[in-house]
């Protein structure tokens, strides 16, 4: 079947099925010793999982976050819990997946009555663990790091939180129903280098786990239980692609050059410092995006300001003196973190999201500066702001930054006064008035994602408009212009860190048009680069002018 090329390479595995809703239904058993054997081996392998996370995390130095699965198996162990739910079993006679969520509900509700904040909040670890144990009864994988080797995880949709806890070396690929180029799960697999196809409708319903499947990524297509004939084919294909990655390998340590001496940047978006060694491998020039929101997932509360200076300072030095560009948190969209307690909208993409968000949660926003300050003593560091829509969003970031280089001087902490800092142009208005805007700021980074769908009305996760979503539009190339030149016109430079970045179809016009920097997934730079170093300026000077006409 068919369905949209997200990220490339092949992959042939065994499916997996994301099952996100847990099945608690009441159910009337027969046999309790049964159900009750049934409850203690779910225990036990929720405990295993737990010891083994929090091994993992302790071994990759993450002791703070380590602590949390460790309270969660203290839960798990707890007698009086535990017994709640054998005895609900033993008189109801009910299954054991109506017992763990009937008594959990009761926990849950007993910490929310609780006037302390924080043990008040450990209702979501009793809510967690009691999910734990339902999907071991189930017969699902809680957490993606659980996964065997091969595994291509199929599902209605990915978010950022599904995939933090994924280990790239058992996930051989992604599938999901919904989603587009520019989709989270697209971003994230280009990321991690896993072959993705996104938009393939009805997948969930044509494979259960465990069929074999073809997934190819550089064509959109997924192949289901296929013959030894097509598997055999596929191998080759999958060879094929693995000697041109080879070729495109050669080119490390070169610089991104047109024929006749034009030069740019090529940098990469990571999410995590887990993402450095992809950086690494494909001679990225500098960090173009660092997307911050990750440092918040993955856990039940807000990181420190210790514990984000740590994953901050772990890139920065990684990067030796090249340039590293962290974008603060941009939360909201499509992406939520459920100990935000964030408001629901009716349409969360023009709604309280990113910098919005950090305004009326400013200790929040401090918290986050004052860690990329102290970091930037390690390197050359950026602070980038996310959808700004006027210059008074500027101002008012700039003031906040202040505050917290006033607070850290005050504890004698060190940090960087020669951070730079820019903003990231995703809303239309911000590309208007970039002439106004970029006298106050050292640079642009266009975010082509959201630029688009707001230029023109057209959802980028939305495969029922998907003709819509355009970026080769030429409403949003005159845009790009606009920022490029008035950037230029200030001594400034402009960058672009969405998708259409690595697209190899929209490099020659991007140059043309003047960008300064590339910023894309890792996996893409070596080609980009192959398509800028085979071209030259004036070609995509005129290819750029007629994409403006067309």
């Amino acid at each position: 079947m068919k369905g949209i090329k997200a990220s490339p390479g092949i992959a042939i595995g065994k499916v997996y099925i994301l099952v996100k809703k847990i099945n608690a239904e009441k159910r009337t058993i027969e046999d309790v010793d049964k159900e009750l054997k049934r409850l203690d081996n779910a225990m036990i392998k929720s405990s295993d999982q737990l010891q083994s996370i929090k091994e993992k995390l302790k071994n990759d130095g993450k002791e703070d976050t380590a602590k949390i699965f460790e309270a969660h198996n203290m839960i798990l162990q707890d007698v009086e819990f535990v017994n709640q739910i054998k005895t609900q079993i033993k008189n109801e006679k009910v299954n054991s997946e109506y017992a763990v969520y009937s008594v959990t509900k009761t926990y849950e509700e007993m910490f929310n009555k609780i006037e302390d904040k924080y043990l008040r909040e450990r209702a979501a670890d009793v809510r967690d663990v009691g999910e734990r144990i339902i999907f071991n009864l189930m017969g699902k994988v809680k957490d993606l790091s659980e996964l065997p080797k091969g595994t291509i995880i199929v599902a209605e949709d990915l978010v950022p939180s599904d995939t933090a806890t994924v280990d790239r070396t058992k996930v051989s690929a992604f599938v999901t129903e919904t989603g587009g180029t520019t989709s989270h799960t697209a971003i994230i697999s280009r990321i991690m280098e896993i072959p993705a196809v996104v938009g393939a409708k009805g997948i969930t319903s044509k494979v259960k786990t465990g069929d074999t499947i073809i997934v190819d990524g550089s064509e959109g297509e997924i192949i289901i239980n296929p013959d030894s004939k097509t598997i055999e084919i596929y191998n080759k294909k999958k060879n094929e692609y693995t000697a041109y990655r080879k070729r495109l390998n050669l080119l490390k340590d070169l610089p991104a050059v047109t024929l006749d001496g034009k030069q740019v940047l090529l940098e990469a978006n990571i999410g995590t410092p887990n993402d450095m060694e992809t950086v690494l491998k494909n001679d990225a020039e500098g960090i173009g995006l660092f997307r911050t929101e990750f440092v918040y997932m993955d856990r039940d509360d807000y990181p420190t300001e210790d514990e984000q200076f740590e994953q901050y300072k772990e890139v920065v030095s990684a990067m030796n003196g090249k340039r590293v560009t962290i974008r603060t948190l941009d939360i909201g969209g499509d992406k939520d973190i459920p100990y935000f307690n964030m408001e629901k909208e009716a349409n969360p993409f023009l709604g309280c999201r990113a910098i919005r968000l950090c305004f009326k949660r400013t200790d929040m926003f401090k918290t986050q500066l004052k860690a990329i300050l102290r970091a930037a003593v390690y390197g050359n560091v950026s602070i980038m702001y996310p959808m700004i829509s006027d210059l008074k969003e500027v101002l008012r970031a700039n003031e906040i930054l202040d505050e917290a280089k006033k607070e850290l001087e005050k504890d004698n902490i060190p940090y960087s006064k020669d951070v730079k800092v820019g903003i990231m142009v995703e809303i239309p208005s911000a590309a208007i008035m970039a002439d106004k805007l970029a006298e106050y700021v050292d640079f642009f980074s266009i975010g082509t994602n959201d630029l688009t769908q707001y230029t023109l009305a057209a959802d980028r996760g939305n495969n029922s408009v998907k003709e819509y979503y355009n970026y080769f539009n030429p409403a949003v190339i005159r845009l790009i212009k606009n920022c490029i030149d008035a950037s230029h016109k200030y001594g400034k430079y402009t960058a672009m860190c969405g998708e259409m970045a690595s697209n190899p179809d929209a490099a020659k016009i991007l140059l043309g048009l003047g960008l300064d920097a590339f910023s894309m997934s890792a996996s893409s730079i070596l080609e980009v680069k192959d398509i800028i170093r085979n071209t030259t300026y004036e070609e995509c000077k005129k290819l750029a002018q007629k994409a403006l006409e067309y």
